[in-house]
């Protein structure tokens, strides 16, 4: 599932994406039946291309991650919902706020047991920066010229 409020026009802040999933049973991977934190950066990745389609009608290039933090284990069985916020712009980077947080639990009473939170729980949050390509430069009379595509020039040579 995925959403997004607001516009790529205006302000940076109101472009958002969020999507939810159940980790599945193959993706324990540590003692405890624990799933690794790299399955939650591949969930901020998808949303941060998702960010970067709607601002810029590209998926850009990820290009970092920082303060990243696991603030709670993810088991099997968990229901995860990610979101990311594009804090700010420039003319070639955004800057995409990440937070995942567990909505349901499993508990380990049972292997088909499952807990609604009263209050999700931040697993992870995290910083990320995509590039996008730059803007492609135009021709006369606006038109777009394609990447390689040599310019044309009148009769006569150059003016």
């Amino acid at each position: 599932m995925t959403t997004s409020e607001g516009s790529a026009e205006g302000d940076a802040h109101t472009v958002t994406a969020r999507l939810r999933i159940r980790i599945g049973q193959e993706e324990a991977h540590y003692g405890g039946g624990l799933v690794d934190g790299a399955r939650l950066l591949r969930l901020f990745g998808d949303l941060v291309t998702e960010v970067t389609i709607r601002t810029d009608g590209d998926e850009g290039l990820l290009s970092a991650y920082s303060d990243i933090r696991f603030t709670a284990p993810v088991r099997p069985g968990d229901y995860i919902e990610a979101t990311a916020r594009l804090t700010r712009s420039t003319r070639l980077r955004r800057f995409v706020a990440l937070e995942a947080r567990k909505v349901i639990a499993s508990p380990d009473t049972s292997t088909s047991a499952a807990q609604v939170l009263a209050e999700p729980v931040v697993v992870c949050t995290a910083n990320a920066v995509t590039v996008v390509p730059k803007p492609k430069r135009t021709g006369p009379a606006g038109s777009v010229r394609r990447p390689g595509e040599k310019e044309a020039v009148p009769m006569g040579g150059r003016q």
